[in-house]
């Protein structure tokens, strides 16, 4: 069985997302939002600098075999977990992907990458299962992302603002939703301030005590407010 850290309402594992989803329960969440590797070729410079996904820690490739042995599978668990999930697939290898019901994008005029074909000004969402709003106050697809990313040691950590957006989008209100590629912790730090559960989980050690640390932090100052 995993190991898991508990700080607040996060409870945090560290390990292979492929061997550790099976333990959650199905409809024990309420979905699932992430953000995998986009699979840029190798591990470490080149391209990847064109997708801010560059430098990972740990010798291990970010190509199109791991989008499909990794991401796909695990995206597909989530989906048995939970009744949602959304996901950032990056556009090399969004099509790898099942086909979504829906589709939205992160609308960057800035143009902060260069593709094959010129800038890119998106960055793809895709949804799948059900949207607690539908029926009710339903939001847009998209959102317009204009600020920069937190330099916090990881290689493509999340703009807060825009995964705020995407968290508040697919998750209920005082509801639950899990990072199965948590990165530097930014859903944990989001869940913490929203007043969300969450559950992440990161591969690398060195992402993990980022993570980790950073949404200790916003714990303390949560509870620093309300006392």
């Amino acid at each position: 069985m995993t190991d898991w850290i508990e700080i607040g309402p996060c409870k945090l594992a560290c390990g292979d997302c492929l061997q550790i989803l099976p333990e959650i329960e199905a409809g024990s969440i309420d979905c699932v939002v992430t953000d995998p590797p986009y699979g840029v070729e190798g591990g470490h410079g080149g391209q990847l600098h064109d997708y801010r996904k560059a430098d990972y820690e740990g010798n291990w490739k970010d190509d199109a075999e791991y989008i499909r042995s990794v991401c796909v599978p695990a995206i597909n668990k989530c989906r048995i977990i939970a009744q949602a999930v959304a996901l950032t697939p990056g556009t090399r290898h969004c099509f790898e992907y099942p086909p979504p019901d829906d589709m939205g994008c992160f609308w960057s005029p800035a143009a902060a990458r260069i593709g094959k074909w010129g800038f890119q000004c998106f960055h793809p969402i895709l949804y799948y299962g059900r949207y607690h709003r539908a029926g009710k106050a339903v939001w847009p697809t998209s959102t317009t992302m204009n600020e920069r990313a937190p330099q916090n040691g990881h290689p493509c950590p999340k703009p807060v603002k825009a995964w705020e957006w995407l968290v508040e989008k697919v998750c209920p209100e005082g509801g639950s939703f899990l990072d199965c590629f948590m990165g530097s912790g930014t859903g944990g730090e989001i869940a913490v301030k929203s007043g969300r559960r969450f559950i992440g989980i990161e591969i690398s050690p060195q992402y993990f005590k980022i993570a980790a640390k950073r949404i200790q932090t916003a714990w303390e100052n949560r509870q620093g407010r309300l006392f």
